[in-house]
């Protein structure tokens, strides 16, 4: 994004990337003054990672406006299906040739997303256009599901590459998939499985959504406050039911939909309080070590596939916007809570997605603010060094002294070398080519009938046609 940070300073503009580092380092040292050991072995932490993303899924999409996301359906629908598989393959190209194992390509996956809490943030300070803001706003929020999603499908086929890598050179290794990378299976029929279970969801949310609406009202900001608390309950419910079998599809879809008013007014801090509590228990898995050197090189390579894919996709934008959305990569939450959720079978995966993360943001911030120095301030009320400030306008009344039919020929105001406007001096003047009854064909008709000129951009005009 094109954003003002140099209005805001670097503390005020950086905000979001500190708050996210201070979490962590919170995390870690309470990790490692308590000494907490690998939490990410429990099935509670497996239940907590999954509700943590349903919850940011649902945030996500909740914020979504279909009306304006209709504008640009088609470059939307290319972003977060093509974009998001082109930007992780970009990734994955670079994370093989410096890795070197294939089993780590899932990581790719995780860090291919937009975090939206970021672009909401930073949004009123960008200057996209408001169609720009738009397209990156309902990018960043729908691209989430797909990353979860993708991660889902990728992650059982890269299990198995490090469970093969691991048997080859006689190590220990995960046998089996839970949380996330667990939640699709390994086949067809685990796929259909899923995805019906999916579907499941979205119509029992549905089916109580038309029900609410039925015998309350359809405008759900007219319904009672008991109405609100049963909506919100519901809403619960399906959630949990989502973070506890894995149904981040599902969850992602509602959110579309299912938007109890109670609730949405309060969706920001929710969707804040999950984005510190993950970045918290990251700091905790973080004791363990940080592998700053793979982070760096997929925190690179994330933000130079948007680049890549961002301008591709934004060329027929105007070319404010094309730079900004191709600038725009950020993580967050959802890259975090992957990471989390990856952890139990890809063991590195916290300490190359941890430094990757804040490299994404690091990046997003230089880039960005050498983008806005490089544009001219629309609040800058200094003029542009090629043309000085036009004088204030003053009336101009032509010299009918020598009767009609003349009016005075030019000459300059004050001896002014090349002044904006000019007042006339006596002179003859052949007749309007319009004819008495006719309209002026030219600025200048109408003073040749002398009709007096007060407006000095309208009289520079007439200069510029004499």
């Amino acid at each position: 994004m094109a954003s003002g940070v140099a209005g805001r300073g670097l503390l005020g503009a950086t905000r979001h990337l500190w708050t996210l580092v201070g979490i962590i380092g919170v995390g870690w040292a309470v990790g490692a003054g308590s000494g907490t050991g690998d939490l990410s072995g429990s099935s509670l932490y497996l239940f907590f990672t999954t509700l943590l993303l349903a919850v940011g899924l649902y945030g996500s999409t909740s914020e979504i406006s279909l009306r304006e996301a209709r504008q640009d359906l088609r470059l939307l629908l290319l972003a977060v299906t093509v974009g998001v598989v082109a930007k992780a393959a970009l990734i994955a190209l670079v994370l093989w040739l410096v890795l070197d194992d294939p089993a780590y390509l899932v990581l790719a996956v995780a860090v291919a997303q937009i975090d939206p809490l970021s672009v909401a943030a930073l949004r009123d300070s960008s200057r996209l256009s408001p169609r720009g803001r738009t397209v990156l706003s309902v990018w960043a929020s729908f691209d989430d599901p797909v990353t979860v999603l993708l991660t889902a499908y990728t992650a059982p086929f890269a299990l198995r590459a490090l469970n093969d890598s691991a048997g080859t050179s006689g190590t220990s290794a995960t046998s089996s998939a839970d949380g996330i990378a667990g939640a699709v299976g390994d086949d067809l029929l685990d796929y259909a499985a899923q995805l019906g279970w999916n579907a499941v969801l979205v119509a029992v949310a549905a089916a109580l959504w038309l029900l609410l609406r039925r015998t309350t009202g359809k405008d759900p900001a007219r319904w009672s406050p008991a109405t609100q608390a049963v909506a919100v309950l519901l809403l619960l419910a399906l959630v949990v039911t989502a973070g506890g079998y894995t149904l981040m599809l599902g969850v992602a879809v509602v959110g579309l939909f299912f938007r109890p008013p109670a609730l949405t007014r309060h969706l920001g801090r929710i969707s804040r309080g999950a984005y510190v509590t993950a970045a918290f228990t990251l700091g905790l898995l973080l004791v363990a070590g940080v592998d700053l050197v793979y982070g760096l090189v997929l925190g690179a390579a994330a933000y130079g596939a948007q680049i890549v894919v961002g301008s591709v996709l934004a060329r027929k934008l105007d070319r404010v916007d094309r730079v900004s959305l191709a600038l725009g990569q950020q993580n967050g939450v959802t890259a975090v809570i992957l990471a989390l959720s990856l952890q139990p079978m890809f063991p590195e995966a916290v300490a190359i997605v941890a430094p990757a993360i804040v490299t994404v943001n690091c990046l997003h911030f230089a880039a960005n603010s050498l983008w806005g120095r490089l544009q001219p301030d629309p609040d800058d009320p200094r003029p542009a060094p090629d043309r000085p400030p036009l004088p204030s306008a003053r009336p101009v009344q032509p010299d009918l002294s020598a009767g009609p039919g003349t009016v005075p020929l030019w000459k300059d105001l004050d001896g002014a070398a090349d002044p904006y406007w000019k007042e006339p001096a006596a002179g003859p003047v052949p007749p309007d080519p319009a004819g008495d009854d006719g309209p002026p064909r030219s600025a200048l008709a109408h003073l040749l009938r002398n009709v007096p000129v007060v407006d000095a951009v309208a009289l520079d005009a007439v200069g510029e046609t004499d």
